[in-house]
């Protein structure tokens, strides 16, 4: 699904991602844990083709998304760890995703309703004036509509309440079949969730071990 060759990227003379390999299988739901700055925020945005890489290469289903970012992420649901500050209203970016991405918003808001997330009450407020969770939850409830085989998410459960948080654990554990890769400190609420965990330090992978 996700294959990562000797991927190196830095920042003037700081090295971010040192000589990374990895490969996410379909089907793996993925952990990557590390201090701030280890590399993990990095390695997600170069997946995503945001940053260009120095030397090594990424490869979504075989396709490298700088050169054909369209169709390589078209399988790939992304939930920030800080939302951007998008000044649509709930409504005009409903209606952007659902045309760009060709999902029913009934799908949109079905997600939301499990998320306990009111999105009729809330389409005429612009996304920037909502509150951390509810911009978590709407984020979430859109990247599940779009029901892509590869979901990755960097701090999924950050500004979400606890109840919130178990609501997204049972979202998860029914996304049988699908390819999944978080950045979290939390690794505790994974438990039973993940069965992969890969640490980074420094820029590089200290430990990928398989969980049982």
């Amino acid at each position: 699904m996700i294959e990562i060759t000797n991927l190196t990227k830095k920042f003037g003379e700081q090295i971010a991602l040192d000589d990374i390999n990895l490969h996410f299988k379909k089907g793996e739901k993925s952990l990557i844990i590390g201090q701030n700055g280890a590399g993990k925020s990095t390695l997600m945005k170069s997946i995503l083709g945001e940053y260009l890489p120095n030397t090594g290469s990424v490869k979504i289903n075989g396709i490298n998304p700088l050169k054909d970012r369209k169709k390589a992420l078209k399988n790939i649901a992304f939930v920030p760890q800080t939302p951007p500050p998008i000044k649509l209203t709930l409504s005009e970016m409903v209606e952007f995703v659902t045309k760009s991405c060709e999902i029913s918003p009934t799908k949109i808001d079905e997600f939301s309703k499990f998320l306990e997330f009111n999105l009729k009450a809330n389409l005429n407020k612009p996304f920037f004036k909502l509150s951390g969770g509810m911009k978590q939850k709407f984020l979430i409830a859109i990247a599940y509509a779009r029901d892509c085989s590869i979901l990755m998410f960097d701090e999924p459960t950050a500004n979400l309440d606890p109840k919130a948080r178990e609501i997204f654990k049972e979202l998860l554990a029914n996304s049988q079949g699908k390819t999944a890769v978080f950045i979290s400190h939390r690794v505790s609420e994974m438990g039973g969730l993940i069965n992969r965990v890969i640490e980074m330090d420094l820029a590089k992978v200290v430990k990928d071990e398989k969980v049982v």
